[in-house]
C-alpha cells in the first residue's frame, strides 16, 4: 500500500510531498488512517534543518508528532484496539523498563524515543504507532481537536502540576502552548489569569482564550503592570513560562511571589544568567520543569476538560491546510509577525 506523506529526504531547508510505501505493522503496533495532524514549534528545526535536528535525525524521515486517526489494522500482540477505533497519539515512546517508567515517571523515560523524530511520524495518510502510545477515545466527539490532545496535554500538565483554584496565574508567551495554558488555568478556577505576549495578533487570541488581562512585554514598567493586573504588590502566585525567552524567564522569577511557583516549559535558545540567590533561594519558590505529559494521568484530565466543554480550543485553531500545502503552513507558522495560532494539516 502506498500513501502521500511529508518526508524530510535530505539536509537543508524544506521537505517533500511524496508517494511512499505505507509503514509495515509490527506485532505491538497499530496502523492509523490519519484524520488530522498539527504542526508543533519543534517541527520547525526539522523543516528548516536547524538547531538540534541535523545532529539527531536519520533521513529520510516522515515527521510530525501531533496527530489523530482511525485504526485500520492492529498488530497480533495488541489488546484493547479494533478497526474503526478513533485514537490520539502520545508522541513519547517510553521503554517501560527503566527506573522512571517503573516509578510513575514514564514522561521522563531514560530511553525515550519520539514519534516523528526518532521514528516515522504522522504527516502522512497512514501512520504506525506503538499501541501503548495510543489514547483510545470512547467516541468521535473530539475528532476535530484530536491532534491537539498531545500539545494541549503539555499545557494541562504545566498548569495543573499544582492547584490553581483562586490563585493568580501569569502566562508568559502566547504561542499555541501559552494559549492553551490560559484556557486551562481559567477553566481550573485561577483568578485572575494574566498573559504577556509581544505579538498583537496573539494578544487578541489570548483574550479570546479567556485571559483577564493581556500585556505587551515591551511596555514601560512591565513588572509593575503585571503586579497591578494580578492584584497584589507581593507578586504572582503561579507563573507559567511558555516562551523560553531569557527576558521572560527573568520576568517570571521577578514577578512570582515569595513561596510561589514557576513552571518552566519554554526552551531557551541560549544559556541563561539568573540571580539564583535573590530570585530563587531567598524567595523560597518552587520551579517545575515540564516535559511532555504525565503518561497517562494528564490524558484523563485533558479529555475531561474538552468533553465537559470547560475549554474551547476553537479560537486557537487559526489555520488549516491540506497536506500538500505544507510549505504554506510552515511559512505561516514561522512568520516573524506570528499571525497564527495552531496550524493544522488535513491528509
Amino acid at each position: 500500500m502506498t500513501m502521500k506523506a511529508i518526508c524530510k529526504i535530505k539536509a537543508g531547508v524544506g521537505a517533500q510531498y511524496v508517494d511512499c510505501e505505507a509503514p509495515r505493522l509490527k506485532p505491538d503496533e497499530i496502523l492509523l488512517k490519519v484524520y488530522r495532524s498539527s504542526i508543533c514549534g519543534s517541527d520547525l528545526p526539522i523543516y528548516y534543518w536547524s538547531s538540534w535536528a541535523p545532529q539527531r535525525l536519520k533521513l529520510p524521515l516522515v515527521f510530525g508528532h501531533e496527530f489523530c486517526g482511525e485504526v485500520e489494522e492492529v498488530g497480533s500482540s495488541t489488546r484493547g484496539f479494533a478497526r474503526g477505533d478513533f485514537v490520539s497519539v502520545e508522541s513519547h515512546i517510553y521503554c517501560g523498563l527503566c527506573y522512571q517508567c517503573q516509578n510513575g515517571q514514564r514522561h521522563v523515560c531514560k530511553n525515550m524515543k519520539i514519534i516523528g523524530v526518532d521514528a516515522p511520524g504522522g504527516f502522512s495518510q497512514y501512520a504506525v504507532v506503538p499501541a501503548r502510545c495510543a489514547w483510545k477515545h470512547s467516541d468521535s466527539s473530539l475528532k476535530e481537536v484530536g491532534s491537539l490532545m498531545e500539545p494541549l496535554g503539555n499545557a494541562v500538565y504545566a498548569v495543573l502540576v499544582e492547584e490553581v483554584v483562586s490563585r493568580s496565574v501569569l502566562v508568559l508567551g502566547c504561542g499555541p502552548q501559552g494559549l492553551f495554558a490560559i484556557a486551562v488555568a481559567k477553566a481550573s478556577g485561577a483568578k485572575p489569569v494574566v498573559a504577556v505576549e509581544a505579538s498583537g495578533y496573539r494578544r487578541k487570541l489570548a483574550e479570546k482564550m479567556g485571559a483577564d488581562a493581556v500585556l505587551d512585554p515591551s511596555s514601560p514598567d512591565i513588572l509593575k503592570k503585571i503586579l497591578k493586573a494580578c492584584g497584589s504588590a507581593d507578586g504572582v502566585d503561579t507563573v507559567i513560562e511558555m516562551s523560553g525567552s531569557p527576558k521572560a524567564v527573568e520576568l517570571a522569577l521577578k514577578s512570582v511571589r515569595n513561596g510561589g511557583r514557576v513552571t518552566a516549559f519554554g526552551i531557551p535558545s541560549e544559556k541563561l544568567t539568573i540571580d539564583w540567590a535573590e530570585d530563587v533561594i531567598f524567595k523560597g519558590i518552587r520551579i517545575y520543569g515540564i516535559v511532555g505529559r504525565e503518561i497517562f494521568q494528564t490524558w484523563y484530565k485533558t479529555e475531561s476538560l474538552l468533553k465537559s466543554k470547560a475549554i474551547d480550543l476553537t479560537p486557537s485553531m487559526t489555520h488549516t491546510f491540506s497536506l500538500k500545502e505544507f510549505d504554506k503552513a510552515f511559512h505561516v507558522l514561522s512568520s516573524p509577525e506570528k499571525k497564527c495560532g495552531k496550524v493544522l494539516l488535513v491528509p
